[in-house]
């Protein structure tokens, strides 16, 4: 089987979630012994960061305008890359190159799926020419696709507005390599950005609304009394909400206790969960967040809004589950902070479920049943 992966980005620090999960399936993909290629933009693709998926063909297109990841292509190239492919992948949705490549799938009667990874809701900026971007081809790519991907169950409701049946969409979760947490330092951590023995919580992800970093800056500042001496460390790339955060912090007086760190991977992500007695994830929308997975395999406990598509966490004692405002992140920090002993439990827990069920290899597995259900179909 050959397929062909599409993503705007494999930049971890501009793709987020989208990148890391095409490099993983990829990744597991090719351990598989699927012929795998991925089409990307150059953004961020270092020669160091190819070698994160040894086995994979890389095809990168030059980014001419970075925000709209709208790349210099030849159309016969992306021809003659689907016309190569079994069947073709779908990352993301509001991509010029997702377009192109749907158009050429449609042309030679190739079957793709799309996995769109939470995307499909308007929000944020740009809505108007999302808007544009829907009527002239997104919700086609998503209708004709032969299936849709969901990362998380709440994912399903996005699909259905877009008017897709539920017999055409598959429930695919993120995952987690965990020989990739293997590795890290606590103590060079807390040495690198000054925490000494203070016990601090954790947001990973990008500073943006979305993301919710405000709501849990404000719930803790409001909750400083009750939160034991505990810091907080906000890592993650500055996509326009670092300025107002920093406003935050200075009309409560926490410099010495909340750390902008900036953008952490490799060892000094890995580094800072081991560090961390919890993380926090307040997205005001997400589908299923990788980094709840990253925190489960480290064996640390998670705070989690009711938006983020992984209700799980209650349901296995792995966390607790709140509503994404400033009240609601406030009480359940208080909350769970409450007793060091069942922290602990919740983290082990947490661990044992997601070696369980969230691994790349039962991801990759999922999705090749998928391929050759559709494959078949076609013959």
């Amino acid at each position: 089987m050959k397929v062909l992966n599409v993503n705007m980005s494999l930049d971890p620090v501009s793709g987020g979630g989208t990148a890391e999960r095409t490099i993983q399936i990829s990744r597991q993909m090719a351990l598989s012994g699927i012929d795998t290629t991925i089409l990307t933009t150059d953004i961020g693709l270092s020669r160091d960061y190819k070698k994160n998926v040894d086995g994979v063909k890389i095809v990168a297109l030059p980014c001419l305008v970075k925000r709209f990841y709208l790349p210099r292509f030849s159309y016969k190239l992306i021809k003659s890359l689907v016309s190569e492919s079994d069947i073709v992948h779908l990352m993301g949705h509001w991509t010029f190159i997702n377009a192109l490549v749907y158009y050429a799938a449609r042309q030679l009667k190739k079957p793709y799926v799309v996995c769109p990874a939470g995307t499909l809701p308007l929000y944020g900026r740009s809505q108007i020419l999302k808007k544009i971007y829907n009527f002239i081809v997104g919700k086609n790519i998503v209708r004709h696709a032969e299936a849709c991907i969901a990362v998380a169950v709440n994912e399903i409701d996005h699909f259905k507005a877009y008017g897709v049946s539920v017999d055409k969409i598959s429930l695919i979760p993120n995952g987690i390599n965990p020989a990739d947490f293997n590795t890290g330092s606590e103590e060079a951590f807390r040495s690198k950005y000054k925490l000494g023995i203070h016990p601090f919580m954790l947001f990973v992800g990008r500073l943006n609304h979305i993301k919710g970093p405000d709501l849990l800056l404000l719930a803790f500042a409001q909750a400083q009394e009750r939160l034991k001496g505990y810091h907080l460390v906000f890592a993650g790339p500055d996509i326009g909400m670092r300025a107002e955060l920093e406003r935050i912090i200075e009309r409560f007086s926490l410099q010495e206790k909340v750390h902008l760190v900036g953008y952490l991977g490799g060892s000094d992500k890995i580094s800072a969960y081991q560090a961390t007695g919890l993380l926090v994830i307040p997205s005001r929308q997400e589908a299923m967040s990788i980094v709840v997975l990253e925190a489960g395999i480290s064996g640390k406990p998670v705070l989690i809004t009711d938006q983020c598509g992984f209700d799980d966490v209650a349901l296995v004692n792995g966390g607790i589950m709140v509503a994404p405002s400033v009240e609601g992140i406030k009480g359940g920090l208080v909350e769970i902070l409450q007793d060091p002993k069942k922290l602990n439990t919740m983290g082990k827990n947490l661990k044992k479920y997601v070696e369980d069920n969230f691994t790349w290899k039962i991801a990759v597995e999922k999705y090749s049943g998928l391929h050759r259900k559709i494959l078949e179909g076609k013959q």
